[in-house]
């Protein structure tokens, strides 16, 4: 609500000093009440306009990350990068002035001071004719903003109106400061219910039960480093080409380990449009080339320059253990063959999904797990993870650790896994997404 001063008198030198103080008292009282930065604003830009009986007011807030000074409310004027929003170089101008003074700037003619700017009255018509630009400053004297007034009723500003719109000042000052904070944390707290609400519906494309396969194990889990992740898996049973809920009988086994790049809600977005493709590609009984090859197309048209999916798709035929993978940029996979006691890396069949659109064949790495063998795909939040040191845990160690425990269950190794990386990192948070699946054939 606006302070009307009395109407028949145009000139603060003749106004009752008792009146004035207690209008000053009302608005500090009204910036105390309130934390919502758009009142907080209106409050002040009104009460330096009746306050000091001039025709407009402006509060022009301070941007350190662009070194400007920026306005959302003002009396009289409309924006130049949205509604009600104008900015300008802090350094420019009668209330860059202020600023780079930090003091206050009283111009009794304002056409004619090099430093203002004629431009705004050319656009709207108005006339500028005395300024008064006071600048906002926290109790540790850092920058705020500047308010400014125009147009003193009866003549300059004077310096009651001075030391009047000081006082103001300061109490706005930190008025706006805590408004800005509050509002920052409003829409903090907005951003972790969106993340919140963004991980829940991710971790709900991820398996939650994992089927059971009789004569095979298997262990599948995903841990973003952030809130949503930039990875994705799947387990999917199959039997008679179908789709399976977990409890059933399989003969046939899907995996898919989809690695955006980056982590967050956008690389979460990417992985799972991977995942949605496969589950799609496989109700329409595509083998897993031509779904690795569409996906790859798909998301060479949705995705940015710079991001890409790295993949890894596999058909498990739990009769027979014949595997056909293909690997997008996905690696490394490792083959455990308990026969031999040794490990094969699995080639990497294309690049990256969202990388090239054309003529890219989709081949598929073929083998057959006997009784004993493992199939261990962990992506590089394992593998890059970074002791105290710096030392990377890399592929040896995951060797290493898999054959101490290979007639262990899947289930035992990943716990393992994750237990070792707690203890190579010293308990330092992820830097990148972990997802792992392990397939173990018993007989």
């Amino acid at each position: 609500m606006a302070i009307t001063p009395d109407d028949s008198s145009n000139d603060a030198s003749t106004a009752d000093p008792s009146d004035a103080v207690g209008k000053l008292l009302a608005v500090s009282r009204r910036l105390a009440e309130t934390g919502d930065l758009a009142q907080v604003l209106s409050t002040v830009i009104d009460a330096l306009r009746d306050l000091l009986h001039a025709e407009r007011a402006t509060v022009f807030e301070y941007d350190a990350s662009t070194d400007q000074l920026f306005t959302q409310v003002a009396h009289g004027l409309g924006g130049t990068d949205g509604p009600g929003v104008i900015r300008i170089p802090a350094n420019r101008g009668i209330a860059g002035a202020a600023a780079t003074k930090r003091g206050v700037v009283n111009i009794p003619d304002a056409y004619a001071d090099e430093r203002f700017n004629r431009e705004v009255d050319l656009k709207t018509g108005y006339r500028t004719r005395t300024i008064l630009a006071v600048p906002l400053l926290d109790h540790e004297g850092g920058m705020v903003g500047v308010a400014q007034v125009l147009n003193r009723r009866g003549g300059p500003f004077t310096s009651a109106d001075e030391q009047m719109a000081t006082g103001l000042a300061a109490q706005a000052a930190v008025a706006i400061r805590r408004g800005r904070l509050i509002e920052d944390r409003i829409a903090r707290e907005r951003m972790e219910r969106d993340l919140q609400a963004a991980r829940s519906i991710q971790q709900s494309t991820f398996p939650t039960a994992l089927p059971s396969l009789g004569s095979w194990q298997i262990a599948a889990a995903g841990e973003p480093a952030e809130q949503c992740g930039g990875d994705a898996f799947d387990v999917v049973p199959l039997a008679g080409g179908e789709i399976i809920a977990p409890e059933d009988a399989a003969d046939e086994l899907v995996l898919l380990i989809a690695d955006a790049t980056g982590h967050g809600i956008g690389s979460a977005l990417s992985a799972m449009q991977a995942r949605a493709m496969l589950r799609l590609g496989l109700r329409l009984r595509q083998p897993i080339e031509r779904i690795a090859s569409e996906t790859n197309r798909q998301l060479c048209q949705d995705l940015p320059m710079g991001r890409f999916v790295t993949g890894w798709f596999a058909r498990v035929d739990l009769r027979t253990g014949h595997v056909a993978c293909i690997a997008a940029g996905q690696g490394p996979i490792l083959r455990y063959r308990r026969a031999d006691d040794a490990f094969d890396t699995l080639p990497t069949d294309l690049p990256p999904m969202g990388v090239m659109a054309d003529d890219v064949p989709a081949e598929r790495t073929t083998f057959v797990m006997q009784p004993g063998d493992l199939l261990v795909a962990l992506t590089d939040g394992y593998f890059e993870s970074e002791s105290p040191a710096g030392e990377q845990w890399q592929q040896e160690r995951c060797e290493a650790l898999i054959r101490s425990m290979r007639d262990a269950s899947p289930e035992a190794m990943l716990q393992a896994c994750n237990a070792v990386m707690q203890d190579w990192c010293k308990g330092a948070p992820a830097a990148d997404d972990r997802t792992a699946i392990i397939l173990k054939r018993l007989a």
